[in-house]
């Protein structure tokens, strides 16, 4: 079952499973680029996929809970600022962090309210 969504501010008409909100935004938005785990050299993000959709950019991440997991789980995250998209994507100004730091600094806070 697929809620409509009327507001992406992180603030919903009524609660949204996390599982359709997701489907949702594959579905429906529009698909900006994708890094994979080959990129991100990460022990635990196996990949971070962001899309837009009404001109609000979202971001799943499939995280890994070893670096032995091979059946990463998918998480959203919503409303990611453009600039916050292109720190993590490219690094921020004098940002040499790994891809694993500059997610926790540029994206995880926007985890989406859904249950």
């Amino acid at each position: 079952m697929i809620f409509i969504i009327l507001s992406i501010n992180l603030s919903f008409s009524q609660e949204v499973d996390c599982e359709d909100l997701l489907e949702y935004i594959e579905t429906n938005g529009s698909y900006k680029t994708s890094l994979s785990n080959y990129t991100l050299n990460s022990s635990w993000l196996y990949e971070v996929t962001a899309y837009e959709y009404d001109f609000e950019i979202y971001v799943i991440a499939k995280i890994k809970r070893n670096e032995y997991d091979y059946s990463p789980r998918s998480y959203i995250f919503c409303g990611i600022p453009s600039e916050n998209w292109s720190d993590f994507q490219y690094g921020g100004y004098s940002d040499s962090d790994s891809y694993g730091d500059r997610f926790h600094k540029y994206i995880k806070d926007y985890q989406c309210t859904c249950y």
